[in-house]
């Protein structure tokens, strides 16, 4: 009996029907039913390790239905047999974790089935030679889930991978990495698609950039757009990613240079604004300054005019603007003017946030807004004394001079002017991309801004 090995036995089979035979090694012992000599029908075959298998017999042979258990494995098998080996449907649990459910040949996994691993993954497809190869779908533990081609365990070919944390790539695959052209569609709704090689994206961007002169200028009151692009380390345009969060911020020049005649300086309460100075590639530092957007999409008729340094006419509903404080027009002994303009804070989509598209971003209609409280600008300098027509001797007011909204001769002063002094601010855009998109958040990128007075020679 192929089934049973050799060995002589201890006593005769019997030819037909029920029955046991030991053989003289001891190591088989088969009980159940025989056929013209052989075992035939329902059976057990026991082998002195421990191991067993029960079921169909066909000539001597395993054949059929039956469940076969290895001892020196722990492993177990129920289903098909052919000539002893397992082949055809079947389940094989485990010793050390895990299932599968499918096709076998000769004892190998092939064809279609489910296999669940020792961690919990679960595959369901094709298998080849024992291994995950052509369609399959694989669920991890960790609720991450691939669709796609397999070659020799390995994703490869072309594959959709979603990840518990609700991140998307569409793509190619090579040696179970991201490799060929894909599409990553982030958590954090940054995109990248593009060519990828050995799971790295091949033309990330690497910074942001403020495009511009080196220092931008604007008229005190006007609105400024700024135009931002994500480079490569070659400087081209990242235009294969889209998506990252930027946001926008504005700062002040924090320490006072006498050599600069257009330097605002303000002194700081440090109770309510306790900040650290930010450090900028500009050679100096800075402190947050309070930014905001323009309700309208572009400046009006006056600051169109006023920012050509031409004079405009008033225009109903339209408020006086806050004189140039300190500019050739005399001494000016008061800070002047109502709020000139309405705006808003810049938070949200249409505000200070904004998507990448292919690479580019744009910020319309920002606006420097007053100080805020705590900030007590000194609104004459040095410099600024011939400008005003000051004498050596004499001493420029400021607003620590005029507290309560009165001069010294007990004159009312008017409120502070609703726009940024000129002088001398920074401009930051930040990643704001969260989580972190490629695993990077970019560095901030700066901008030195130059406000000058209405009607500043330029």
């Amino acid at each position: 009996m192929a089934a049973a090995g050799g060995g002589s036995e201890r006593r005769p089979p019997p030819r037909d029907g029920y029955g046991v035979r030991v053989f003289s090694n001891a190591f088989f012992r088969y009980e159940g039913e025989w056929r013209g000599g052989k075992p035939h029908g329902r059976g057990k075959l026991l082998f002195k390790d421990g191991s067993y298998y029960e079921g169909e017999f066909v000539d001597g042979e395993i054949t059929g239905e039956g469940r076969r258990y290895w001892a020196w494995s722990g492993n177990s098998y129920s289903g098909r047999f052919v000539s002893g080996e397992p082949q055809g449907h079947g389940v094989m649990e485990y010793k050390a974790g895990g299932r599968y459910e499918g096709e076998l040949v000769q004892g190998a996994r092939e064809g279609h089935g489910c296999l669940v691993d020792r961690d919990g993954q679960v595959y369901r497809g094709s298998f080849h030679g024992n291994r995950k190869h052509g369609q399959g779908h694989l669920l991890s533990k960790d609720g991450d889930s691939y669709d796609g081609d397999w070659v020799q365990d390995r994703r490869q070919g072309h594959g959709v991978l979603c990840r518990a944390d609700g991140s998307t790539y569409k793509g190619q695959w090579h040696h179970d990495v991201f490799s060929g052209l894909g599409s990553l569609a982030h958590c954090s709704g940054a995109v990248y698609h593009g060519l990828w090689v050995n799971g790295h994206p091949a033309a990330p961007a690497t910074r942001i950039v403020i495009l511009g002169p080196e220092v931008m200028e604007v008229a005190q009151g006007c609105p400024f757009t700024l135009t931002v692009q994500l480079q490569q380390d070659n400087g081209e345009v990242a235009q294969s990613e889209s998506g990252r969060l930027l946001s926008v911020s504005a700062g002040v020049r924090y320490v006072q240079l006498p050599a600069f005649s257009e330097i605002s300086f303000f002194k700081v309460d440090s109770e309510l604004h306790p900040e650290t100075p930010v450090e900028t590639p500009l050679g100096f530092q800075c402190i947050s300054y309070p930014l905001s957007c323009s309700r309208s999409r572009g400046p009006g008729p006056r600051a169109a005019t006023e920012a050509a340094g031409g004079d405009a006419l008033p225009t109903q509903g339209d408020p006086e603007p806050a004189p140039d404080l300190g500019a050739s027009h005399g001494q000016q002994d008061t800070l002047a003017g109502p709020p000139a303009r309405r705006d808003s804070p810049c938070e949200g989509a249409h505000g200070r946030a904004r998507r990448v598209d292919s690479g580019c971003a744009e910020f319309p209609d920002l606006f420097l807004g007053p100080p805020p409280p705590g900030y007590r600008p000194f609104l004459f300098l040095e410099s600024r004394r011939e400008k005003v027509g000051l004498s050596p001797g004499r001493t420029a007011p400021t607003v620590e001079q005029t507290p309560g909204g009165r001069r010294p001769d007990g004159t009312a002063t008017a409120a502070l002017p609703a726009q940024a002094y000129p002088g001398e601010y920074v401009i930051m855009v930040h990643d704001r991309t969260t989580p972190p998109f490629l695993g990077r958040t970019l560095p901030t990128a700066f901008k030195h801004l130059r406000v000058v007075g209405k009607g500043a020679p330029p």
